[in-house]
């Protein structure tokens, strides 16, 4: 099987995702977004890299999903989506990154499968941003729509800051995400999901920071999940149509939990640390079951 990986040239889960595949035997070409073009011409399309050429390959996985401009990451999208109609494996899927990278998205359709979320507003403007901050009780966390590991979200209780906070991102013309802030014990809990099935979880902590990204210096630990948390993240994967997905739950420290996020790039490092699974294995393995159902149906 031949494979790409779309990467940051220094990740570390394109080193263990190329070790878990060269195990296997297969063949890996580590690429990034921007080196990829598409040529429609002649009745028929392609998509080519200047260092590899044609992109001949069974699968491509998703290990990124850079910053870029509204083109660009249309442009990516419909990439995907087009490899996807060649009969390419793409994981995670156009129409799942797409969803997963938007937590309004990502939010409403938690909401539409019954799953518990915490009160959101998102909106356009500061004065519809600050009526939606008196009505969630004058504590929100506010978030970059588009964004992950923690970078960009702050906490806002003060109404005097948060006229500040909002009239900023309004001028910057960023749309303004704000979820009521969770009164938690310091922890959240992450689930790994693959094919429909958990493979693991852990809880990080983080007694010093609202936070609890493990890239914040949050402490992963190990935990043994609940029959509703398995439950939870098997319906929040299902809901982003995602393949691989990682599902965040936080709990108020009165009690209700909530799904907080689904992460369609998940990270593993620490899971792997915490739990000594092989995740990167169970990804190949993955690919490997799916390109042999494929080549049955064809038959």
């Amino acid at each position: 099987m031949r494979l790409a990986i779309l990467s940051n040239p220094d990740s570390w889960y394109r080193r263990d995702l190329e070790r878990a595949a060269h195990e296997r035997g297969h063949t890996v070409l580590g690429l990034p977004f921007s080196g990829l073009a598409a040529l429609v011409a002649g009745g028929s399309e392609g998509v080519s890299h200047p260092e590899w050429g044609p992109l001949d390959v069974d699968a491509v996985l998703v290990r990124t999903m850079p910053p870029g401009s509204l083109e660009q990451v249309v442009f990516r999208m419909n990439l995907l989506a087009r490899l996807e109609r060649r009969g390419v494996q793409v994981v995670n899927p156009a129409k799942s990154v797409e969803c997963a990278v938007d937590k309004f998205l990502t939010t409403a359709r938690l909401q539409e499968a019954g799953l518990p979320v915490p009160p959101t507003a998102v909106c356009e403007t500061a004065e519809s941003a600050l009526a939606a901050f008196e009505q969630l009780g004058g504590d929100v966390v506010v978030k970059p729509l588009f964004g992950s590991e923690g970078r960009g979200i702050v906490r806002v209780s003060d109404p005097d800051l948060a006229v500040r906070v909002f009239r900023t991102l309004e001028r910057l013309q960023a749309v303004l995400y704000l979820q009521q802030f969770v009164p938690h014990a310091g922890f959240d809990v992450r689930v790994l999901v693959l094919d429909g099935r958990v493979l693991g979880g852990m809880r990080r902590r983080n007694p010093d920071d609202f936070r609890t990204n493990v890239s914040r210096s949050a402490i992963a630990e190990p935990v043994e999940l609940t029959a509703e948390q398995c439950d939870w993240a098997l319906r929040a994967t299902a809901a982003v149509g995602a393949r691989i997905a990682g599902v965040d739950l936080l709990y108020d420290q009165r009690g209700p939990g909530y799904v907080i996020e689904v992460n369609g790039v998940p990270g593993w490092q620490a899971l792997k640390r915490v739990t000594g699974i092989d995740v990167a294995a169970e990804v190949i393995t993955s690919l490997e079951h799916h390109a042999g159902e494929r080549a049955g149906g064809a038959r």
